[in-house]
């Protein structure tokens, strides 16, 4: 039978007594803190669970600090003062720096996800970070006896790693941010970068048999962090025709807050692989006001009209609070808006006669 799939991104906001813990013990790993994380996991997953969604996460509630680089934090080999990424109500955040070899996760997703498991009655997906936003930790001017070859060669053994080690806990699937993605073509306009994305990330996929390829996804967004983006004025026809080279099954791709989706959805069409499904972004967590159900299927049977139905699934754009201090949405409203994208996905299925 024919459906329509909907699951969620990832990072839902932490409740303010978490944030407030954390910022007292100055250190998302304090011991205190792990009857907190335990609760707010487990509140996560009973709110999802009002919300009748079929797939859940875990939130992203015990991810320090943020998604980008939470494998990684508190190393004793990264420095503060890598990478800046600016967002367009000029501030920024900044990635670690990598200051000498070998490069190791200090921790792997299935962690997040067996702790989800626990409480959740439906299936479980698990957010990944990409290894080309991984590779931005590297230092421009190189790291003596680390050869920038060695540390790609360690950083996808370490992805792939946690990508099987979240597939053999039963991860529903398991989806790659590639939020750097879009960001790449700003930083770049020529293109070479974001093809070098494009080549790293899929020697990850390579080691990934196609059945187990159809459990993993790639989700590309312009950024979220208090309202604002990182890339959101970069043309989407720069990016989608080279993200749908990526060897994964499934796309999440943000699409509500795009000022011309019709566009978009005629290059998804156009570089449409058979083994492909595009979960289409119907909700904006950038955006307070709350989408009703019925915008919300007006969006997917936009989008119907230009993906196979046994191609097309729904989504968020983005996770709600991807850096674990953003307030900006609350967790009720964050709730709210997943609601109404399961039951808008629920209403336009009825529509075209087919299940959700």
């Amino acid at each position: 039978m024919v459906t329509i799939p909907t699951e969620p991104i990832g990072s839902i906001p932490r409740p303010l007594d978490l944030l407030e813990a954390i910022a007292r013990a100055g250190d998302g790993f304090a011991p205190q803190l792990e009857p907190l994380y335990d609760a707010a996991i487990r509140d996560t997953i009973a709110r999802f669970a009002e919300t009748r969604s079929p797939v859940v996460t875990d939130g992203e509630q015990r991810k320090y600090h943020n998604f980008w680089t939470y494998c990684v934090h508190g190393m004793p080999n990264m420095a503060p003062d890598g990478f800046r990424i600016p967002f367009s109500d000029g501030h920024s955040r900044r990635m670690p720096r990598l200051t000498r070899g070998p490069f190791r996760y200090a921790v792997h997703g299935d962690r997040y996800l067996a702790a989800a498991q626990q409480y959740a009655a439906v299936p479980v997906k698990q957010a990944v970070i990409s290894p080309s936003a991984l590779s931005l930790l590297y230092p421009e001017d190189g790291i003596a006896d680390y050869p920038r070859e060695q540390f790609l060669d360690d950083l996808i053994d370490e992805h792939e790693r946690e990508i099987r080690r979240c597939l053999a806990l039963g991860a529903h699937a398991v989806q790659v941010d590639f939020t750097e993605g879009r960001f790449a073509v700003k930083l770049d306009p020529s293109g070479e970068l974001l093809t070098s994305f494009i080549e790293l990330n899929n020697l990850g996929l390579s080691r990934f048999s196609p059945e187990e390829r159809r459990r993993i996804g790639v989700h590309t967004c312009p950024g979220g962090d208090r309202g604002a983006s990182h890339s959101a004025d970069v043309d989407y026809t720069e990016l989608l025709p080279s993200l749908l080279q990526l060897d994964a099954g499934n796309f999440y791709v943000a699409l509500a807050r795009e000022p011309d989706r019709v566009r978009a959805l005629k290059i998804i069409r156009e570089h449409l692989q058979p083994d492909h499904r595009i979960f289409v972004g119907v909700i904006s967590p950038v955006d307070p006001r709350i989408e009703t159900p019925e915008l919300v299927r007006d969006r997917v049977l936009e989008a119907a009209s230009y993906i196979p139905l046994d191609q097309l699934g729904t989504t968020d754009d983005c996770g709600f609070a991807p850096f674990c201090d953003d307030t900006s949405i609350t967790r009720d409203v964050a709730f709210a808006k997943i609601r109404a994208r399961v039951k808008g996905t629920a209403l336009a299925a009825e529509l075209l006669g087919v299940g959700a």
